[in-house]
């Protein structure tokens, strides 16, 4: 099932404090970049993120989730209501989010 454009959009309203909040559509999903880093991604309108230790920790009760078949479990982020917590994870997470590769023009 692909996730719904109107729930990305309510998770772009929920993160909009915060600045370089972008997002790429990917296969029916959408994969959310914190200023240029990969946080995570909406699959079935569900909001995952990268199971960094800040991210763990920051959580109550870290669930984990798979975002498709194949995949590397991920966090399933619950409060997507609380937009203070959803910046706050944000910001735990970004130090600790790897730089992204960058690619070769051929």
């Amino acid at each position: 099932m692909a996730s719904r454009k109107e729930y990305l959009q309510f998770i772009l309203e929920q993160l909009s404090d915060l600045e370089e909040i972008t997002y790429r559509a990917m296969m029916g999903e959408f994969i959310i970049y914190y200023r240029g880093k990969i946080v995570g991604g909406i699959y079935d309108d569900r909001l995952l993120v990268k199971p960094v230790k800040s991210a763990i920790s920051y959580m109550r009760t870290p669930s984990y989730e798979l975002p498709y078949e194949g995949a590397k479990e991920m966090l399933l982020v619950d409060e997507v209501d609380n937009k203070e917590f959803l910046m706050g994870l944000f910001n735990a997470m970004y130090d600790e989010l790897p730089v992204p590769k960058v690619r070769k023009k051929k």
